[in-house]
């Protein structure tokens, strides 16, 4: 009995940490769609803070660096550390100019920088160990 339970906890585990790494890059990829192919939202909100077109493929860029970076075990910390950084952007754009409701969306948008932003920052502090210049 005392071995299944220790197995359904490792296998819970198993499933946080992947969905830890999954959730923020499938977020972030799968915005890449309205960014790179100008959907009407995506320009709004660009055209709202004074960035379109530069700062939607810009920042599709970047999103997609950061992805990567998230997916691959070495770099994981790295890209956590630029989602919080991004994320942190967002966050700020929406509680200043764009409101958590951007064109009638709910609140989707920032409802997933949220979970974006903190599950980056669980991942950063998971990763700490890999962060190289805080063993220095």
């Amino acid at each position: 009995m005392a071995y299944q339970v220790k197995t359904i906890i490792m296998n819970l585990k198993s499933i946080f940490n992947l969905a830890l790494i999954v959730v923020p890059a499938v977020i972030l990829l799968q915005t890449l769609y309205f960014k790179f192919s100008a959907a009407p939202e995506s320009v709004y909100i660009f055209s709202t803070l004074g960035l379109e077109p530069y700062g939607r493929i810009g920042l599709g860029i970047m999103e997609l660096i950061v992805a990567i970076l998230i997916l691959v075990p070495k770099t994981t910390w790295l890209g956590a550390l630029l989602g919080i950084g991004i994320m942190s952007g967002a966050l700020f754009s929406h509680l200043t100019k764009l409101g958590i409701v951007v064109q009638n969306d709910g609140g989707t948008l920032f409802i997933l920088a949220v979970i974006t932003f903190v599950f980056c920052v669980i991942l950063l502090w998971k990763n700490r160990k890999d962060i190289p210049f805080l063993h220095l």
